[in-house]
Formats: C-alpha cells, structure tokens, sequence
C-alpha cells in the first residue's frame, strides 16, 4: 500500500533489517552530518524516487531537511512530470527546477539536430550553473554501480572540481565505511546511496515498499515505430522520425526514464510490480541498452561524468 508520509507505519516498519536500505540511511545522515547545503536530484525515476523514500526514512518523524532540484529537459515524458509534481505535494517537498530551454534560449547550449538529437548532455551546463547558483555542495543521485562501467568507478562520496568536473583517476578511498566529506572551496561531492544496489534490488525495494512510480515504467499500449531494433514512442513531437519510419501500437513499457528523445520502450506485459519483478529476473540485458545516448560510443557516459553529467 502507498504510504506517502510513513504515517500508518511503526518505527519497526520504517526502519527494516535490510543491509543496503540501513547503509543508504547511514549515507543519507553522513549527508547532512558533514555538508552544508545539500540537496537531491530528482529525474521522476525509479532510482530516484527510492532516494525520496529512503530520505523519508532516515529523517522520520522529520521532514526531508534538503531540497529535491529536476534539471528539466523540456522533452520528458508527461507522465514522469505528473508524478514529480504529485509527490512534491504529497510530502510537502521543497522543488527547484532547472531548464534546459533557458540555457539554449540564451544562446549557452546548442541543442543538437537530426536523426540521433538529444537534450540528455546538454543538463551538463543546466546542473552545474544551478549547483553554482544555489550554492550546493552535496549533490544526492541515484546512479548504480551495475548500470554502466563508467558508473561502477564511482566513490559513494565522489568529489567533483572547481568546474564541476570528474577525475576518475584521482579518487579518494572509501575504506570500512568511512565517508571523508571534507572538500576545498568551490568543490562539490555527488553522492550515491544506492550505488552497491542492482535494477532488480530497487525494483524488489519498491515491490516490498508499495512505492508509487510513474505509469510508464508498467506495460500499456503506445503507439511507437521500430528504429536500429530499438522501439521509440511515437506519441511527441520530439522523437526524431523519418516519414518511412512506420507507425504501430504496441503493449510496451520503459525500463528507464530519460529524455523521450533517446530513451527507447521494451515489448512487455508487466501490467503491475509483481510481474516487472519477474521479468527483471529473467532480463539478460541491462536498463541502459534501451538508452541511445549511451551507445553513442564505449566511452560515452564516461565523457559525460568527466563534464559534469549525473
């Protein structure tokens, strides 16, 4: 059952004997013991909406003492904004929202054109002017370690430079749990309380939890057309189609929850959480195969991480 704000809950119930839950609660403590104004980044997705109740949890009977803050594309899926604003107000959430179409309407990015556009690299320059403007120096998200190799060279504290930037070099030790927090000026820390989780542990989290998700992420019927043996949604305008690419209603869902403009649906008949389980257990291939942004090359997400990206 969805209990927004843990009210029908008992302490007992809050707090479960679960090893990755205890250890993203002590992170999310760590947080604010150590930083001093730290918020979390917020996408709409799964992954970040566990982040949303594992603050609940590490706080209650508290409120979230952070912001949540969207870096917003413009091009998400309607659905995940729906929810994000439903949940802001379910628990009284303090929102700060960035958009890309300022800093292209500025002149400061230039959106990409063509069959393969995508906004997804241009939240670089979004997200670290809003860490610049609002003073941030504990940025929360939601990667994991076994979405994409790049990712799984990450420290749980991940210290970025005066320009926003990853060397994944020059890391620190995280050794018997001990989160070194301390930063020099103009330095910020992303920092990752699921990182040691797997897409299934999330998924049996939010299945056990009674966590509400955005709709698309369970089957339903879309029209879509068929591009590099990949489905796209085809109900937006900004998907890229070609006027030969044909049109056909599906029963499909989306396993990630990114710009629509590269983030691609699975056929599937996972109508409820039961069944997303069940077919995320018998998955060989991760989330991000269906995210084309991340075959742009080997190194794509890396590249990104090393700009600033999530």
């Amino acid at each position: 059952m969805w209990d927004p704000q843990l009210k029908n809950r008992t302490m007992k119930e809050v707090v479960s004997n679960n090893p990755l839950e205890d250890e993203a609660i002590y992170i999310f403590r760590e947080v604010v013991g150590q930083f001093e104004k730290p918020v979390l980044l917020f996408s709409g997705g799964k992954d970040s909406t566990v982040l949303v109740r594992l603050a609940q949890k590490a706080f209650y009977p508290a409120k979230i003492p952070f912001p949540i803050m969207h870096i917003d594309t413009g091009h998400n899926f309607p659905e995940t904004i729906e929810f994000r604003d439903k949940l802001v107000e379910e628990l009284d959430l303090e929102l700060i929202v960035y958009h890309v179409q300022d800093n292209i309407d500025a002149g400061l990015v230039k959106e990409e054109k063509g069959k393969y556009a995508s906004r997804n690299i241009l939240q670089i320059e979004t997200l670290l002017q809003a860490i610049e403007e609002q003073g941030f120096d504990a940025c929360i998200g939601g990667a994991r370690r076994d979405e994409e190799k790049a990712r799984a060279k990450e420290r749980i504290f991940s210290v970025r430079d005066n320009f926003g930037q990853w060397d994944e070099k020059n890391q620190r030790p995280e050794v018997f749990d001990l989160l070194n927090g301390r930063i020099d000026f103009g330095q910020n820390v992303r920092v990752f309380p699921i990182s040691n989780w797997t897409e299934l542990d999330v998924w049996s989290y939010i299945q056990k939890e009674g966590i509400e998700i955005p709709s698309i992420y369970f089957a339903h019927k879309r029209k879509v057309f068929e591009r590099d043996n990949l489905i796209w949604s085809a109900n937006d305008e900004y998907v890229y189609r070609e006027k030969d690419e044909l049109v056909t209603e599906k029963i499909v869902r989306f396993r990630t929850v990114g710009d629509m403009s590269c983030t691609a649906a699975v056929e599937s008949l996972a109508f409820d959480i039961d069944k997303v389980v069940e077919e995320i257990k018998a998955s060989t291939i991760s989330e991000r195969g269906a995210r084309i942004d991340d075959k742009r090359s080997e190194a794509a997400m890396e590249k990104r991480k090393q700009q600033g990206y999530f």
